[in-house]
């Protein structure tokens, strides 16, 4: 039987909500820097360059990607060997109170964009709770957690559909995207899938939850071209803590 103890799990949330806030996944930097070295576009040349600048000057100044600094949302896996002795609160007052922490960190305040029950009420919880917990029970005697920031652009331009078994989902796709707009911060990778059992919460592929130390999607919209910025260099490997 392993013991975790209460303040382990919130101080694990809330350092991995800090974490991905500031830096981005390191093979998406590298894949960015390897489309900037090919593209020949100008203008989207200028775009992914202010993307790379932007990543770089989040992750040294320990300051958020994006001013979207997303939905916490978080899986969760218990083993079933697994115990609590210590813990006064439930899994989900815990995951509440590390996303607390997290988005109210003096020293990286985060955008709270969670709004109370009932939503017509428009009143901010002002801490970003609750956050969006999946749980699942497991074989075993470790408990693994995975935290996404999922950010509003991503929910704003999901679309949903029910479809005829003679559609063609191909077809459905090509119709929708071009309906979708520009109003998202690329690049803007495409993902579909089933909601399943009519979850409409599960994030759309392109905005899977990472391991803890990585953020769901970010970008920044370009500005004018040609706009003096600082150059540019890819984040190495060694650059990212251990």
């Amino acid at each position: 039987m392993t013991a975790i103890k209460q303040e382990d799990l919130i101080q694990s949330v809330a350092d991995a909500f800090q974490y991905i806030s500031y830096y981005h996944p390191l093979d998406y930097i590298k894949a960015l820097g390897e489309a900037y070295e090919r593209e020949e576009n100008p203008a989207a040349k200028d775009a992914i360059a202010q993307i790379l600048t932007n990543s770089r000057m989040a992750a040294e100044g320990h300051r958020p990607i994006c001013q979207d600094t997303g939905i916490g949302m978080v899986f969760i896996k218990v083993g079933m060997q697994v115990s609590w002795p210590d813990a006064t609160m439930s899994i989900q007052e815990m995951i509440n109170e590390g996303v607390r922490r997290a988005y109210a960190n003096p020293d990286n305040p985060l955008r709270a964009s969670v709004l109370a029950d009932p939503a017509g009420t428009r009143k901010n919880t002002k801490d970003n709770t609750p956050a969006v917990v999946h749980f699942e029970i497991v074989e075993g005697h470790h408990v693994e957690v995975i935290c996404a920031a999922k950010g509003g652009g991503s929910e704003a331009k999901s679309k949903f559909a029910m479809l005829n078994p003679s559609d063609d989902l191909v077809d459905w796709v090509l119709k929708k995207i071009p309906e979708m707009g520009a109003g998202w911060c690329p690049p803007a990778p495409g993902g579909r899938g089933p909601a399943l059992r009519g979850d409409a919460r599960l994030p759309p592929h392109s905005n899977y939850p990472r391991r803890a130390g990585e953020r769901a999607g970010g970008g920044q919209k370009r500005g004018a071209a040609g706009r003096p910025r600082e150059e540019f260099r890819l984040l190495r490997a060694d650059d990212l803590p251990g």
